[in-house]
């Protein structure tokens, strides 16, 4: 099976300018790998800068100008240039982004979601899409910044899964929403892998990622430490480096024991 995603040897670095015509490169990712499926959630855990953002971005073409991409990107066994990517963006391949800053202050959330279509069946979807995250018809007619974090969020998801994508990259979309609202937005995630779409689910929370799940990939500074089943990872046996064990070991059911020596050193 022909992945929709395969992203190989990824390098992502920024050149960073300092006095008079000095010059240096800060390197962010470092020789990162990973596929999705067909039907498939692949989720990426990792700390904080540990470049998951970057790798979406990556993927959609949308990092700053002084920034330089290296290794390989297909989507459906083709280059997923700039310009392939710029194409079935927002339609058939489509990015929750974290920040609810993506959207527009001045447009109203119907309008936002239903992409300004009007017609009747799009209406319709728009709303239907919006009950499905507890959001009501009266929240068509709010701007983004009458909303509080969650519903805002919530909003993001639904302008996503308005098309039925067949690639979703959910960069954290769980923030700021209780732990109900989180497990039905990963189930819907869950739902659109079953139906044949591949989901690359970026988060920080483990437990919620592997409710949902097929496979994990981990980050650690930039680089994929390990590839593994959920169902290996949620059993324990199956983490082969050190770096999975010690996230696998800090979760609550497994009583947040924190990792013995130095974690760097084991990377090394």
């Amino acid at each position: 099976m022909e992945p929709i995603l395969n992203v190989a040897h990824l390098s992502v670095t920024f050149s960073r300018y300092g006095r008079g015509f000095s010059r240096t490169k800060l390197s962010a990712i470092e020789d990162l790998s990973l596929t999705v499926d067909p039907g498939q959630v692949a989720a990426v855990v990792g700390s904080s800068g540990s470049g998951k953002s970057l790798l979406a971005h990556a993927i959609f073409h949308i990092l700053p100008p002084n920034s330089r991409v290296e290794g390989t990107l297909l989507y459906d066994g083709a280059p997923l240039t700039a310009h392939r990517a710029a194409e079935p963006r927002g339609r058939e391949l489509v990015l929750i982004p974290q920040g609810v800053t993506y959207l527009d202050p001045m447009m109203k959330v119907g309008p936002q979601v239903c992409r300004g279509r009007r017609d009747p069946a799009v209406r319709a979807r728009c709303r239907e899409v919006l009950k499905r995250y507890g959001l009501g018809p009266d929240v068509e007619d709010l701007y983004p910044f009458q909303l509080s974090g969650g519903m805002a969020r919530r909003v993001l998801i639904a302008c996503a899964v308005m098309e039925r994508p067949r690639l979703i990259v959910a960069d954290e979309p769980t923030p700021g929403l209780d732990a109900r609202t989180a497990q039905r937005v990963v189930g819907h995630f869950r739902e659109l892998a079953d139906r044949g779409a591949g989901v690359l689910l970026i988060t920080h929370d483990l437990p919620l990622a592997l409710s949902v799940a097929d496979k994990i990939v981990v980050m650690h500074a930039g680089q994929t430490v390990d590839e593994i089943s959920a169902d290996q990872l949620q059993s324990g046996y199956g983490p082969s480096h050190p770096y999975t064990r010690a996230l696998w070991r800090a979760m609550p059911q497994n009583g947040f024991a924190p990792p013995s020596g130095d974690l760097e050193e084991w990377l090394t």
